[in-house]
């Protein structure tokens, strides 16, 4: 399922969801512990989990931006800032196991923003093949679909 895209006043907010049929702290571990967070995303790396602790992202180029953790509780809701704009994942304990919400505030849509949304969605897909213990055939292919999909959703959105 895309994300949902919508304009909240001072910018924009793109809301994914996602049910897993994993507990919450399962899912967790996928966000914070290193050693999972580099299967999905190898270019963050959590440096202190707390309020106002910091995450490296590699620039791939021999540098790293520091980004900072703005929202933090045990097993439920990260949130970090992202250059001006801001992540949060929240998780939330449910029957089938967990709902894993990401939400991207942005101050603004620029023709990058398709390639980031995808690049979300692909992660998410990753996260909850990992845990279902399934493969991703080609992240490359995953996200050039999604890329197109994302890029007329903020065309008629935005």
């Amino acid at each position: 399922m895309l994300a949902m895209i919508e304009s909240n006043g001072n910018g924009y907010k793109a809301r994914f969801e996602r049910r897993l049929t994993h507990p919450a702290e399962q899912a967790w571990t996928y966000l914070t512990d290193n050693e999972h967070l580099k299967q999905w995303f190898p270019e963050l790396q959590i440096e202190d989990l707390h309020l106002g602790g910091k995450i490296r992202f590699d620039m791939q180029d021999g540098t790293f931006e520091e980004l900072r953790i703005i929202g933090f509780n045990e097993c439920s809701m990260l949130a970090y800032t992202w250059g001006e704009d801001q992540i949060r994942f929240e998780l939330s304990p449910k029957a089938y196991g967990s709902r894993l919400v990401l939400v991207e505030t942005m101050k603004q849509v620029t023709s990058h923003t398709p390639k980031d949304l995808a690049g979300w969605h692909v992660c998410l897909d990753v996260i909850e093949a990992l845990m279902d213990g399934r493969a991703i055939e080609s992240r490359e292919d995953n996200w050039e679909k999604w890329f197109g999909e994302y890029r007329m959703l903020v065309e008629t959105r935005v």
